[in-house]
Formats: structure tokens, sequence, C-alpha cells
């Protein structure tokens, strides 16, 4: 067996004892059988590994733990972002963490090559999910749903180089938002953007702007400079890197790598250098080559529509029409859109941040049809937030300004001076919990004084509830404040809503 060439010498005694074992029923005593090899193969690999001293415990690469200092923060950009959602009338769902693998092929383009595939375990091909989009997609007409507003937060996996530092991985969260259904044009497309104005807004990042565009403008741009219809999806990819990668190095790729006419990269290259707000869309109306072009004009009809909306939401100054942004993605159809934070003098001590976009979405008209045995269509559109990267700014600023996180919602703590009071603090702690008030003690029979009071300090918790011989003998308590270290006797049946009483004002 090739496999067991590989062992270690010393792995082979642990090989031999396991081979040993008497064979399963179901090989009849004549052959053993493959799991119990496989098993003991497995078994005596893991234990070579631990003798070995120079085994390093770690994570693998692209990933990372939260510790709960990290999950404090994250909860809270999470609860903004879903209670955004939610304001918006859209309904949580959630799908597997993985798909079969036909399910999500050909619905990336060129990032297809970035899934993680998974071993076959019994008879189907599967892989982790690429985004959330394509399974929403799956969903929809699985289930025959023609119309749904939903918000779905989870995590996705991709196969490519992590850059930590600036809060990409191979394994991240994502939260999206989407409407599915036959509506009027642009007015779902202008709540998403309405929606990722007000989670930026809230999130206090700093200032930022959302660039428009459109992929029937994308191309009939490529069209209307001569870009065969086949590269259309490979010279959208390079297009799609011009927030990474200056014009030059794009062009380069475009015509030594993909093949395409120099002089139809330059004509692109005009194009894409164009940016503006609603008189650029009027400009392009007029412009000789793409006028011409009938999905352009549709197109650019429709982003005539949506700053119409956008400026009665309040937002049109966030929007800018860009002509390089392309969005990769091979579903999207119609209105795209990416959200940047500009960059601001950085204060003394802060290193610049240069994380790309912090949110995208678009109109994706025909994926559902690709599930549907008829191929019936459900027009969508929708957003994503790149929590992930927001999480690293916050994170980043909270480090330069020393903020520190408290990582407990514990309001009070019961303690006591005296030795054998655990009986009255159990009794203590019990009628806070059943009051709903969150409360803490120390898990020790006779806990010094001092070192009860510290833990709160330590901690963050406002007060401390104080139980001893001569409380118990007057009938009180006495509530302690841990900012001010005042202290005050209430009777032990009003301590209750004395404590919600202060709670209910700080």
């Amino acid at each position: 067996m090739p496999l067991l060439r590989l062992l270690p010498r010393r792995a082979w005694a642990a090989l031999l004892s396991q081979l040993l074992r008497p064979p399963c029923a179901s090989c009849a005593g004549a052959v053993r059988c493959q799991s119990q090899v496989a098993e003991a193969v497995l078994t005596s690999q893991l234990k070579a590994r631990q003798e070995k001293p120079n085994f390093i415990i770690k994570i693998p690469k692209g990933t990372r733990d939260l510790s709960p200092q990290h999950m404090v923060v994250r909860e809270k950009i999470l609860d903004l972002v879903i209670s955004c959602f939610k304001r918006h009338g859209a309904k949580v769902m959630d799908t597997p963490a993985f798909e079969l693998k036909e399910i999500l092929t050909e619905k990336y383009g060129e990032d297809s090559g970035l899934m993680y595939d998974l071993k076959d375990q019994g008879g189907e091909l599967l892989s982790l999910r690429y985004d959330l989009t394509v399974p929403f997609a799956r969903y929809l007409a699985m289930n025959k749903v023609k119309k749904m507003k939903r918000y779905h937060v989870g995590k996705v996996w991709r196969r490519e180089s992590p850059t930590i530092v600036q809060g990409r991985y191979r394994e991240f969260c994502q939260c999206d938002f989407d409407i599915a259904g036959q509506f009027d044009p642009m007015i779902p497309d202008a709540e998403c953007l309405k929606i990722m104005c007000e989670i930026l807004s809230g999130l206090q990042l700093g200032d930022f702007l959302i660039k428009v565009n459109d992929r029937r403008i994308v191309d009939g741009m490529f069209a209307v400079c001569g870009v065969p219809e086949s590269k259309f999806r490979a010279i959208c990819s390079s297009i799609d890197k011009l927030d990474k990668m200056a014009w030059k190095d794009v062009r380069h790729e475009m015509v030594a790598k993909k093949g395409l006419a120099p002089e139809v990269a330059d004509r692109i290259g005009d194009y894409v250098q164009c940016h503006g707000g609603v008189s650029l869309v009027e400009q392009m109306f007029q412009d000789p080559r793409l006028s011409q072009n009938k999905q352009a004009l549709e197109g650019l009809g429709d982003l005539k529509l949506l700053f119409e909306y956008l400026t009665l939401f309040g937002i049109a100054e966030k929007i800018s029409f860009d002509l390089s942004l392309a969005r990769g993605l091979d579903y999207y159809t119609g209105v795209i859109y990416e959200a940047v934070l500009l960059q601001t003098p950085t204060q003394a001590g802060e290193e610049p941040l240069n994380v790309g976009s912090v949110a995208a979405g678009g109109r994706y008209d025909g994926l559902v049809g690709m599930f549907d045995p008829k191929g019936h269509k459900v027009p969508c559109v929708g957003l994503s937030i790149g929590v992930e990267r927001i999480f690293y700014i916050v994170e980043q600023r909270m480090k330069t300004k020393g903020e520190k996180v408290r990582t407990t919602e514990t309001q009070v703590f019961v303690a006591t001076p005296q030795k054998n009071f655990l009986q009255e603090r159990l009794k203590l702690i019990t009628e806070l919990w059943d009051a709903g008030i969150k409360a803490e003690m120390l898990y020790k029979n006779n806990p010094k004084l001092l070192t009860q009071l510290h833990y709160c300090e330590s901690t963050g918790i406002p007060l401390v509830v104080i139980i001893g011989e001569q409380e118990l003998k007057e009938g009180v308590i006495k509530i302690r404040s841990v900012a001010s270290r005042e202290e005050v006797a209430i009777k032990r049946e009003n301590l209750v809503a004395e404590i919600q009483k202060r709670l209910s004002e700080s």
C-alpha cells in the first residue's frame, strides 16, 4: 500500500498493534477491511506527528481566531448592519455552508478557480460556498419563490492569496441584502444604495463614495470599442482590477495575456477614465459611439432614472457614475455599484488604510433562471457589506486611540467580606438572575473582599452588592458603586427594584 511507505519507522509499532485487532464482521475473517487499515494509518501518523518536538500549533493561512475583545466590536458592527436590514423590511434566512459543485461552477467567471472543493464523501461533488448570492438564487428556484426581500449573514470561503493586513481572508463573513421579484425599474436598486449609505454613515468610518455603472453600458462600451464578444467577460475581469492596478498594467494584461488589439485597449482607456454625476450620464447619451449601441442606451436610461430616485433619497452627492467599474462576477446583468472609503489625512500614529471596497452589489436578473428547469427568471438586486474590512478599520483605529473593550455585560457582582457565606451569595445571585439582572460571583467558598472588588474594576462591572453577618442580621444589602466607591444600605426586599432603577439611570 503506497500510503504505508510514508510512515516513519517509529509509527510502525502503533500501526501493527492496530492491524492485529480482530477483523470486523463484514470481512468474514478473510481480509482486513479498508476502514480499519485507514484508521490505523491515520492514528499512527497522528502519533508520529505528536512525537515531533518542532510541531507548531497554528491556524490555516487566511483565517483568524476572534478573541472576546474582537467579538464585542464585531457584534456591534453586525447589530448596526442587521438593524438597518430589518428597518427596510427584510426577513432573515440561511443556506448550507457547502453546495453541489455544479451549482456554483461557471457563476464567478475567472474567480471560479478560487472555490474550495470538498473530497467526495458519498457520491456528491461539493464545494464550500463562495458567496451568499448564488445559494440564494438556488433557494428561490428550488422553492419556486417569485418575490422576497431577505438578509443573510454567514461565512464564505475563497482560495486566494490572503492579505490579512488589509482585512482580506480565505474564510470571512458576508452580510447580504437582496430584493427578488418583478418591480418597476430602479426603485429596488435605489433602495439598496440608500441602505449602503445608511450603514456606512452609521458606522462612522469617514467619508465614502459609491461608484455606480451598468453591465449593459460596460458591454456596450466593449462592443463599440471593438472587443470580440467572446472576450467580453475576460476583458471585464481585467477592467475590474483598476481599483488595484494602474491602467498601464491592466492594458498590458488585456493585450499581452488576453490577446486584445492595442488600439481596442486604447479606446477602452478613453472611457474608463470618465467619472461624474448625472451630467456624465447625459454626456454619454451624446457620445458618438456609445449612443449607437442599444444595450448601452438602455443602461444609461436606467441610470438617469436611478439618479432621480437617489436625489429624492438625499444621497445623490454620495454617488459617482464611474465607467471603470466592471464587477468581475459573471452573473451581473444591470446596475452595479461599489462603495470605497475616501482617504483622509492620517493623524499622528495612524497608518494609511487601504482596504479597497467596503460594500458592493448589483442587479442579477438571469441567475435564478439558470437553476429553474424551465428557465423562469426572477429579477434580483442586492448588496453585500464587507464586514471583515470594516472590522479591520475599526480595530486599527481602536488600537491607535488605545480604546479598551469590555467583553462582558455583567451589571452586578455579588460579594461578601466574610467566610462561610457561599450559601447566602448563591441565594442572592439567584434572586438577581430570576429578575433578569446580569450578575456574577467568584467561584470560591471564601474569597477575599479586595480580590472581588479588583475583579469588578478590571472587568468594568458597575455595581457590587455586599452581604455579610451584619447585613444578614439587619435584613439589608449594601450596594456599592464601583466608579465612586460609595456604599448605601438597602432593605433586602427592595434590592431588585433599586438595582433596576440605578441601571435604567446609567
